[in-house]
This record gives structure tokens, sequence and C-alpha cells, in this order.
């Protein structure tokens, strides 16, 4: 951890004893023992924090993903540029409508507008 040998601790014991007596040094180790532990479960619980972050995150982005996947103007989107790249086929289905002068606008008409004539029905033949 620190990188301290077996003489590096003695030699705290000793100094330790020495500085701090025998008689206090048991309430010093044991306060050391409980800023340890505090310092442990700090990095602990910051850990835990950090880990629920990135699954929060990695959730937010798995959220995204699915909800662009889901959505049905995307999927007709893709499917009309895979069969007609250039939008040549739509506009060839378009129906032009007429103005009262006979020539064609820019718009399709509502199918409602454009009369067709059909010849009344015959009676049915004896």
């Amino acid at each position: 951890m620190f990188d301290i040998g077996w003489d590096e601790m003695a030699l705290i014991a000793v100094v330790s004893l020495i500085v701090i007596g025998p008689k206090d040094l048991p309430v010093v180790l044991r306060q050391i023992g409980r800023w340890t532990r505090k310092a442990r479960e700090m990095a602990a619980d910051f850990q835990h924090g950090m880990d629920e972050m990135v699954r929060d995150s990695e959730l937010d982005d798995i959220k995204k993903q699915v909800a662009k996947v889901a959505e049905p103007n995307l999927l007709r989107q893709e499917i009309d540029k895979a069969l007609d790249p250039t939008g040549e086929m739509a506009k060839a289905m378009e129906m032009p409508a007429l103005d009262l002068n006979g020539a064609a606008e820019e718009k399709a008409a509502p199918p409602e507008a454009i009369a067709v004539d059909t010849p009344p029905p015959r009676p049915p033949e004896p």
C-alpha cells in the first residue's frame, strides 16, 4: 500500500510508544482505526455513486436508441430512401390538378376534386 516494510513499522511503533506513551497508545490506535474506516466507507460510497452514474448514463443512451428505432416516421423514411432515393417515383405518382384554364398546377389535387366521367349503368336485358 504505502510500501512500508517491517523495519519501518517497528520504528514507527517505537517512536509512537515513546511520544504518545503506553497509557494513551490504545486510544490513539482506536481513533486511527475509526478514521481509516471512515475513509474506506467514503471511498466505497464514492465508488458506488460513480457506478450508479455510469449505469444511469448507459440506460439513458439505451433509452434514446430504443426511442429512435421505435419511431414510425424514421422507419418510413428509411424505407422510402431504400426504394426511391431520388424521389422520382413519388413525383410520378402525384396527380396534377387542373385549374380553370386547363393548365396543370404544381400541387396534387385531392381525389374528391378530380371528376371522372363514367357512363350511366345499362338496364338489364330481358
